[in-house]
């Protein structure tokens, strides 16, 4: 084993690491299961897809209008402390919609304002784990930490959506979204056990200011503005494929919830298998090698349109999940390098919010267009939301240019 693998996987004998590793497992573990419980058991609900797009486009719609304020809290208050409060919601708001898919008392409405809820949740939780990455490991080790937590995060939707899948279609979606609340419980202990670094604070100024000053950082970043920018149409095009159209084809024209589960779980494999490659990676300009990553992003999107063999579905989101996992950890790993440590939750605030501000949008506009013009043109439109914007990208001299020195 190379000395890349051998220092990266040497981190797991920290307390800090190899706990923050198991929360990511458990809880992405379950959160695997609840994209495709939802997507099924709207559907089911509904029989239409430009109902159950809003549902699942709630959580993103709340994210987009708290995001600033969740970053700038985790920037003055304690991110380990909104990390597990936030989880601790979110498992309360999954049991609840458990309760209302068991007791039969579902509608659009109430789903609608628990998916809400959800979104709020991982709005203070995302930038919030960005910048807690920082007080767990040293800089030197800040990419091996990105690559294995990565894996976890997203290697966990390997076993989390194959077995989605199967209980969706055998004991049906509350059942999973049970599932789902414990592993976020779970999660919320093993942070809440934690012993940071201590957190660097922000100065005394107003809210109001600490954004102020978080925006003025942001866009002193060409490559990080550009890059947001570019993954504003691309996110709204594969949260619409994974979150409503992915499962709509295959409900429609292959055998539903166990083929879908089999396909995201093979973006799965691949983010576990790429997270462990990333500890290797060297480039000398990693936004560049990164941007070129996300060409393949619109594998599963192509290969849906067909559609091929489940087997070619499974393999094109199996390379998916590799650049995905690749193009994660050095965007993460340059984030942490470039950006002051006390601003960095409030950066990665504005990263989530300019990423995902065209999500929901993306998932209904996905969801009448599958009714208006079929599958096939769907997805064909949603794969050209990714490459268009990344050929953009590569045109801006900072992002072919910069270097994490």
């Amino acid at each position: 084993m190379s000395n890349d693998f051998a220092q990266g996987f040497a981190l797991l004998r920290q307390p800090n690491v190899n706990r923050m590793f198991a929360a990511y497992l458990i809880s992405h573990t379950g959160n695997a299961m609840a994209p495709i419980a939802m997507a099924f058991g709207v559907l089911e609900l509904t029989g239409s897809t430009s109902d159950a797009s809003f549902v699942i486009a709630a959580p993103t719609l709340a994210s987009v209008l708290v995001l600033l304020v969740g970053g700038a809290v985790a920037d003055r208050t304690s991110r380990q402390k909104v990390i597990y409060s936030a989880e601790f919601c979110a498992m309360a708001s999954q049991l609840s919609m458990a309760w209302l898919f068991l007791s039969g008392t579902a509608t659009v409405g109430l789903l609608t304002t628990f998916m809400l809820i959800n979104g709020v949740a991982m709005a203070f939780y995302s930038p919030a784990s960005t910048g807690f990455v920082i007080q767990l490991v040293d800089r030197k080790d800040l990419q091996a930490a990105n690559a294995l937590l990565g894996t976890a995060r997203n290697g966990a939707i390997a076993g989390g959506a194959a077995l989605g899948g199967i209980l969706v279609a055998t004991i049906g979606a509350g059942a999973t979204l049970i599932v789902d609340a414990v592993s976020f419980g779970l999660s919320a202990l093993l942070v809440l056990s934690l012993k940071p670094q201590v957190q660097e604070r922000t100065g005394d100024g107003s809210m109001l200011e600490d954004l102020r000053l978080g925006w003025r950082e942001f866009i002193s970043h060409t490559w990080l503005w550009a890059m947001v920018v570019q993954f504003t149409l691309i996110v709204a095009a594969l949260d619409a494929v994974f979150g409503l159209i992915g499962p709509a084809v295959t409900r429609e024209h292959m055998k539903g919830a166990v083929d879908w589960g089999f396909i995201v779980a093979g973006f799965g494999v691949g983010t576990l298998a790429g997270g462990v490659l990333a500890m290797r990676l060297h480039p000398k300009h990693p936004m560049r090698f990164a941007a070129v990553c996300v060409f393949f992003f619109c594998g599963v999107s192509l290969m849906l349109s067909i559609p091929a063999p489940v087997w070619i579905i499974v393999l094109a989101a199996f390379v998916q999940g590799v650049t995905g996992q690749f193009f994660s950890v050095l965007w993460y790993t340059t984030l942490q390098k470039k950006v002051p440590g006390n601003m960095l939750s409030r950066i990665s605030a504005y990263d989530h919010l300019g990423s995902i501000a065209l999500a929901p949008m993306g998932i209904v506009v996905g969801g009448y267009l599958y009714e208006a013009l079929g599958f096939r043109p769907t997805l064909l439109i949603a794969a050209a939301a990714v490459i268009v914007p990344t050929a953009l990208v590569l045109c801006v001299r900072d992002v072919r240019m910069m270097t994490t020195d």
